[in-house]
């Protein structure tokens, strides 16, 4: 098998190109009972016979009389609240009402409540998406909330990341905030349905997010029907030591690529570099796998150069079967690295259209 030092001559053309890349690196890393009484009274009548007296008979009658109640219709009220609500870090979350003043801390959780309809008060200042809450106050980056100006905002409700604020540190700051806490992240294609749904629960806009958990579900099935059962695929990105890393399986673009039915030929390796979930892919290793796809991403936003243009000039990789026939398909930071979340449907109509190729 070829060994990078077989590539020393072109060691500096592979360094310059990955290096140019991060340049600009930005790592942004939730019956009506109808009760009918009526009564009616029987009619009653009483006779007095004759006697056998000098006084002709007498009778007495009581008209008949009816007693009728009108139907009555009792309408129950069920109330939904207060409830308790599971959220993804299987804690019991207590909702003392509709949901008003909501904060999100994360971009993941910003889009969590706009696509199920609600609204926030609060922000992240990375949050770059939907347009519609981009005027609402910043409350710090996701990595570094400001407590205070969440506080200032008298939330009754806080929508945390299950995947960015489940470290004990930040917890611990968060619990103690007087307005409860819902822990709604994506680690995994999986947590998206489920934040959605349970959120649907707690801002009692249930219709609403069963519509986004079906368009979702309806864009991973026409996926899995256009995946071959042999198909195998790899997702890379590069750091700023322009070093290569592939995702796993316990990364969230990583359990989408399985999810579909694509082979990912990462998933078995060891943990590895600053990307959770990811795992090092040297060249060597890269022409060992040679997958049928390679999907990159690139955190460095415009003008810096997509990686998926950087690495079919890289000479130890251009003999991948991947790079030969155009299969090397850029996919967005945002939808599969940043803020993964409702948006997941566009990520994977993505890698459904580059298996039509």
């Amino acid at each position: 098998m070829p060994r990078i030092n077989m590539f020393r001559n072109d060691w500096f053309v592979v360094k310059f190109l990955l290096a140019s890349l991060f340049i600009f690196l930005v790592l942004g890393c939730a019956s009506e009972d109808v009760t009918l009484e009526s009564s009616e009274a029987a009619d009653t009548a009483t006779s007095v016979p004759p006697t056998a007296t000098s006084v002709p008979p007498t009778a007495t009658s009581v008209p008949p009389t009816a007693t009728s109640v009108p139907p009555t219709a009792t309408t129950e009220v069920v109330e939904k609240y207060p409830q308790t609500v599971k959220d993804l870090l299987n804690r019991d979350v207590e909702i003392a009402q509709v949901p008003e003043r909501v904060v999100a801390l994360s971009p993941t959780a910003l889009e969590y409540i706009y696509a199920i309809g609600g609204e926030a008060v609060g922000r992240p200042s990375s949050a770059n998406y939907p347009e519609e809450a981009m005027g609402v106050e910043g409350v710090g980056t996701a990595y570094a909330p400001n407590f205070e100006a969440v506080l200032s905002l008298n939330p009754d409700l806080v929508i945390a990341d299950s995947v960015i604020h489940a470290q004990p540190a930040i917890l611990e700051n968060l619990t103690g905030l007087p307005a409860p806490v819902f822990m709604a992240g994506a680690g995994s294609y999986g947590d998206v349905l489920m934040a959605l749904e349970n959120l649907g629960v707690a801002f009692d806009l249930v219709d609403e997010a069963n519509k986004e958990i079906a368009r979702i579900q309806a864009a991973m099935d026409s996926a899995k029907a256009a995946a071959a059962s042999d198909i195998t695929a790899v997702v890379l990105i590069a750091d700023r030591d322009n070093s290569l890393y592939a995702a796993k399986n316990t990364s969230f673009i990583g359990d989408v690529i399985s999810e579909i039915g694509i082979t990912n030929v990462a998933a078995e390796q060891p943990d590895g570099g600053p990307f959770p979930g990811f795992s090092a892919a040297p060249f060597e290793t890269m022409l060992m796998w040679d997958p049928d796809f390679i999907f990159t991403i690139t955190p460095a936003p415009e003008p810096a150069p997509r990686l998926s243009t950087l690495l079919p000039q890289i000479p130890p990789l251009r003999g991948l079967g991947a790079v030969r026939s155009s299969r090397v398909i850029e996919l967005s930071n945002d939808l599969a690295l940043r803020s993964p979340g409702p948006r997941v449907d566009q990520l994977i109509e993505t890698i459904t259209d580059t298996l039509g190729q």
